[in-house]
């Protein structure tokens, strides 16, 4: 039953990060440039997105897509794991070049793909 709800708060977060993009995004694009910045910040990142990760794997028979709720879990698990390795300057580098090529026009073209990613997701689970 909680993974039940950290998928739907997982879901309910891709659809605020959507808004922000939509409404804010020179803060969206501030907050894209502090991934991997420090060890607090990169560490953290990459551990906490691994519950909404287990979730997903947990929650996945119960889901109305299961094996692509057990995929994208085990994609998120996966990354994560490579990112713990990656070093931490590059993916902070890797973060500031993304944020350099996304404008904030970009930013607000891209907002819904956030938003009907998270409203996919809650759908999935109700």
């Amino acid at each position: 039953m909680i993974a039940k709800y950290i998928v739907i708060l997982f879901g309910i977060f891709l659809i605020g990060v959507g808004l922000l993009m939509l409404l804010k995004p020179e803060k969206a694009r501030e907050y894209l440039k502090k991934a991997g910045s420090t060890n607090l910040i990169n560490y953290s990142e990459i551990t906490i997105r691994m519950i909404p990760a287990a979730g997903l794997i947990i929650y996945s028979e119960f889901s109305k897509f299961p094996e692509i709720f057990k995929y994208f879990g085990w994609f998120m698990i996966g990354t994560s794991v490579v990112l713990y390795f990656v070093p931490r300057r590059l993916h902070h580098r890797y973060a500031l070049m993304c944020a350099n090529f996304l404008n904030p026009q970009l930013i607000r073209m891209t907002s819904p793909i956030s938003m009907i990613f998270g409203i996919a997701i809650i759908y999935s689970v109700l």
